[in-house]
């Protein structure tokens, strides 16, 4: 069987693109929840903030680590698999990842190390300081990715001139008609994502009766803002979806499985659409609510794939069911924040294993529905690398065959399974530890405390100092 060097390159950008993404769509929100928590024990020196705050630190440097290694490695791709793309959209690509870097990683590389290693070395506010700049960070250095992206999706600014996009107007470039609209969508997943991930811990620990004042106070956070935020998300991605329909409608229509241009068009819970016959199978939907949605109106048209030719459709059952994944989790989430509203108003909150079993479960979930739109979004734009003007084929390096992209292959997968397992590991052992400092916790584990180096068992701020003094 020969290999394909195309597929396997879109393959390996897909693995390595997927596993990077889940780790900044967890610290965007992450961030933002530790400069809260900073914010709060400075305000009110309440020292329940403070071991919150100190807690999901640990949790986002290793996270903040993970994302790191994989992103870097991530790059070297655009030259090895990618190389006539990387050419023809230098002009842009080039100076919009600059631009990251120099705004984004050094701001965050710089104010994470006070964030990590300030703790009572330097004054409160500056603290508080260093963990706003770092959430920050995390915004800017998303902007510049979306806005890369988003490019890709919907270029303008620009022009191609013998295998080159020359810019013409960088505000129209980085300003792209989706950008504002997929910016805003992946933000709120990452605050979605952030929340579930805080509640789902918190509830953990309620149900061992582990630091409960502590973690009461962080669930009941997180759901009063999944509370808000999940109906927000659905509305946002509505808005989303008709900016898509309007500059990428194929796409849509994969989304909808709508085969043909017409109106009345349903809304699919179920079908196998068969791409090779144009058709669906075994459908099953809610009549005409799809162009209801797309187009406010029970008979309003909603493109159809056939409008374009087989060549230049993308996968549909791919972008059809991750779509459906993600609708379907989103739904979940919104029913999740409900059912917390409802039990909070009778005073059941924290006490019902069921829900806060859920909770826990529910901590994988925006993970999986991130997936899912990322899939939607980069699959629903086959065969195109920049949509309308690039394919993947004109994309690929020529000299590329199929032997050397499996074996690249091999080596991401190899690579970041060793990642994901030490990330995971260290992971663990920080949510094991939980909050207690480390005497409290030796002494009801009934421990000795042992330094294993110089200095390990005095007392030091970074882990103990919460007080009131450390302020000025």
């Amino acid at each position: 069987m020969e290999l394909d060097p195309l597929l396997l390159s879109r393959l390996q950008f897909a693995f390595v693109v997927s596993f990077h993404a889940i780790f900044p769509v967890f610290t965007i929100g992450l961030a933002s929840y530790i400069a809260l928590l900073h914010g709060l024990f400075y305000r009110t020196e309440n020292p329940v903030w403070d071991r919150l705050a100190l807690f999901w630190t640990k949790v986002f440097a290793v996270v903040f680590g993970m994302g790191v290694v994989s992103g870097i490695v991530m790059s070297f791709q655009f030259g090895t698999n990618w190389s006539n793309f990387s050419y023809a959209s230098a002009n842009f690509l080039g100076p919009m990842l600059s631009y990251e870097v120099v705004t984004a990683f050094f701001l965050e590389a710089a104010f994470l190390g006070v964030l990590l290693f300030g703790r009572g070395k330097v004054p409160q506010g500056v603290h508080l300081f260093a963990a706003c700049m770092v959430a920050f960070g995390t915004f800017i250095s998303s902007f510049w990715i979306l806005s890369a992206n988003s490019w890709m999706q919907t270029p303008a600014g620009v022009e191609l001139i013998d295998g080159s996009f020359r810019v013409l107007s960088w505000s129209e470039a980085i300003f792209n008609p989706s950008f504002g609209w997929r910016f805003a969508h992946m933000v709120m997943a990452s605050f979605l994502t952030g929340a579930f991930v805080v509640a789902g811990v918190s509830a953990w620990y309620l149900l061992i009766r582990r630091d409960v004042e502590a973690n009461r106070r962080a669930l009941s956070m997180c759901l009063w803002l999944l509370l808000v935020l999940t109906p927000t998300q659905a509305v946002v991605g509505d808005f989303h979806g008709l900016n898509t329909l309007e500059h990428q409608p194929t796409k849509v229509a994969a989304m909808e499985g709508n085969w043909e241009t017409r109106g009345n068009v349903p809304l699919l819970l179920f079908a196998i659409p068969d791409q090779e016959a144009q058709t669906n199978r075994f459908e099953i939907g809610i009549p005409s609510l799809a162009s209801v949605i797309l187009k406010h109106d029970p008979a309003g048209v909603v493109p159809g794939i056939s409008e374009v030719p087989p060549e230049e459709q993308p996968p549909v059952w791919i972008v059809f069911w991750a779509f459906r994944v993600m609708v379907g989790l989103g739904f979940v989430m919104i029913g999740v924040a409900l059912a917390g509203l409802w039990l909070r108003r009778g005073g059941r909150l924290y006490e019902h294993r069921g829900f806060l079993q859920t909770l826990r479960l529910m901590s994988v979930t925006p993970f999986i529905a991130v997936l899912a739109g990322w899939i939607v979004t980069e699959v629903g734009r086959a065969p195109w690398l920049v949509y309308g003007m690039l394919s993947h084929a004109e994309g690929l390096t020529p000299s590329l065959t199929g032997g050397m992209a499996l074996f690249t292959l091999v080596g991401y997968v190899a690579v970041y399974a060793v990642v994901f397992w030490a990330g995971v590991y260290y992971l663990t052992r920080v949510v094991r530890q939980g909050m207690l400092p480390e005497d409290e916790r030796d002494s009801v584990e009934g421990e000795v405390h042992r330094p294993k180096r110089p200095l390990s068992a005095a007392h030091t701020p970074f882990e103990h100092d919460a007080s009131p003094t450390w302020r000025r």
